[in-house]
């Protein structure tokens, strides 16, 4: 039998896919095989394809691991006619670090789901002929905008992946060791040992999204929101009338015409108590945080028996009782379900519910989500609050610096003086202590030194010196590098942070 000019043959399988897509709806990342042909003996068979959903995941655990640095390396050169060549060993190449970057496709963190346990390569051991190792590949995590990391154990913010941060260092890679070729002295010629690379940095975090969208929905469940994204936004989130259908927030864009777009979050249904852990608790209001304007949905049809005007003073005092910030953003109700309103007995709830909170500064719009009625004016003014309120950065410094992995180590210091070169007391600290917070700390860089600066203080090494007799001015020696003492206290924690 031939098939557009291949021959198939009785032990060859044939799969052509008709048609394969890839994009994003509904705020879900998505692959779909519409169908596929498959041959298998002369037989042509159709075959559904499965449809694959990446899962909405907004917190992940994950173990992270910098690079260890190369060893330094022990040779001595070797060459005809080059007697006592000396040591040649090179160092070790310097261990890869931990990069965080974010990544503008993705609104999950799914694919941490499954794996949680990433190391960067470690460096490579130096070689003879006075080489260097070779530095260890850097290990990049992408993760969606409004990404926070945080220590497990301590809750501390490490990196709040959001605004102009869009790539950090969160564990620098250990430093390479010298080689033998650094050790030789005049009265060492042929040094024996090299220096052991420096240890890689380990940490155990939490990622915890924020979904950084300019517009939020709120509502009790079943109140029309997810109807209102779909209406007014290209998303396609799962409708239907029972409670809680929405259980994942969903992101669509509205798009008014010259460009004139926002981004709007629809988030789960709210209930009284949600801030306590009822229904599905206040887990989603996390997002809400970063928006800057709120689009309060209600029923004013009163499908489930509730009082409209008591939903909102719920949601409300909520909203107000996880966090009273939340509140002090623009706020625009929407009365949904007009469509299929019926005022018995002269009650009118949308009279009510503006009579309620229009005098509280809330601008009430009389809507249906299903009809499209009203949408278009609520739009409208929601753009005219984003162009007038000034863009609200939620943004969280950083509280927990991994190199206090090496300051809360119990390695040792010592304090001791010597005399200088004009004769002047010079205090030299040194240890392994000393040595491995150097092989992290940039003090280059203003940053790098403010906190090398922290580090000796929080670790009690100020203390010691000022033990040892210390005074203003004079010279401190660690490895190297040499500093003038000053008891600065504008350069402790609390003044810094």
């Amino acid at each position: 039998m031939h098939f557009r000019g291949l021959r198939i043959t009785d032990d060859l399988e044939l799969f052509c896919f008709l048609r394969y897509t890839r994009g994003t709806v509904g705020g879900r990342s998505f692959g779909l095989g519409l169908s596929a042909l498959s041959m298998h003996g002369g037989n042509l068979r159709l075959w559904k394809l499965r449809r694959y959903e990446q899962m909405f995941l907004d917190f992940a655990r994950i173990e992270i691991r910098s690079g260890k640095g190369g060893d330094g390396h022990v040779s001595f050169h070797r060459e005809k006619f080059v007697p006592a060549g000396g040591p040649d060993g090179g160092d070790g190449g310097r261990g890869g670090d931990v990069i965080l970057e974010v990544d503008t496709s993705m609104n999950t963190l799914f694919i941490y789901k499954h794996r949680y346990k990433f190391k960067a390569e470690d460096g490579a051991e130096g070689g003879k002929k006075r080489c260097h190792g070779k530095n260890g590949k850097d290990i990049v995590l992408m993760v969606p905008e409004g990404t926070i990391l945080r220590e497990e154990t301590s809750g501390k913010v490490i990196a709040d992946m959001s605004g102009k941060n869009h790539r950090q260092v969160i564990l620098k890679g250990g430093k390479g060791g010298r080689g033998n070729m650094n050790f030789a002295t005049p009265t060492n010629q042929a040094p024996q040992y090299a220096e052991p690379g420096k240890p890689a940095l380990e940490l155990r975090c939490t990622m915890e999204l924020k979904l950084v969208a300019e517009v939020g929905l709120v509502g009790f469940p079943n109140a029309g929101k997810s109807t209102f994204l779909s209406r007014v936004t290209n998303a396609d989130p799962k409708i239907a009338s029972y409670p809680f259908t929405t259980i994942d927030p969903n992101l669509g864009v509205a798009n008014l015409g010259d460009g004139r777009g926002f981004v709007i979050a629809d988030m789960p249904g709210l209930i009284e108590g949600a801030s306590d852990g009822v229904g599905l608790g206040f887990r989603f209001l996390r997002h809400i945080e970063r928006t800057r304007v709120l689009i309060h949905i209600v029923d004013t049809a009163s499908f489930d028996g509730r009082d409209p005007v008591e939903d909102i003073q719920k949601i409300n005092a909520e909203l107000e009782k996880y966090n009273p910030a939340i509140m002090k953003k623009p706020m625009l109700i929407a009365a949904n379900k007009i469509d299929v309103l019926q005022c018995n007995d002269g009650d009118d709830p949308v009279a009510r519910i503006r009579a309620e909170f229009e005098p509280q500064g809330f601008k009430v719009y009389p809507i249906s989500a299903y009809a499209g009625t009203g949408l278009r004016e609520l739009l409208e003014d929601v753009r005219k609050l984003l162009d007038t309120t000034a863009p609200e950065q939620v943004y969280y410094e950083q509280e927990y610096f991994p190199e206090d992995i090496i300051a809360s180590s119990d390695l040792p210091y010592t304090v001791e003086t010597e005399e200088g070169r004009d004769g002047e007391k010079v205090y030299v600290v040194e240890g392994p202590k000393i040595d491995r917070m150097l092989s992290y700390t940039n003090l280059d860089s203003e940053k790098g030194f403010v906190y090398f600066t922290q580090f000796l203080r929080r670790a009690g090494i100020i203390d010691e010196l000022k033990k040892a007799g210390i005074k203003e001015g004079e010279t401190v020696r660690m490895y190297g590098h040499v500093f003038d003492f000053y008891d600065d206290e504008a350069m402790s924690d609390e003044s810094y942070k």
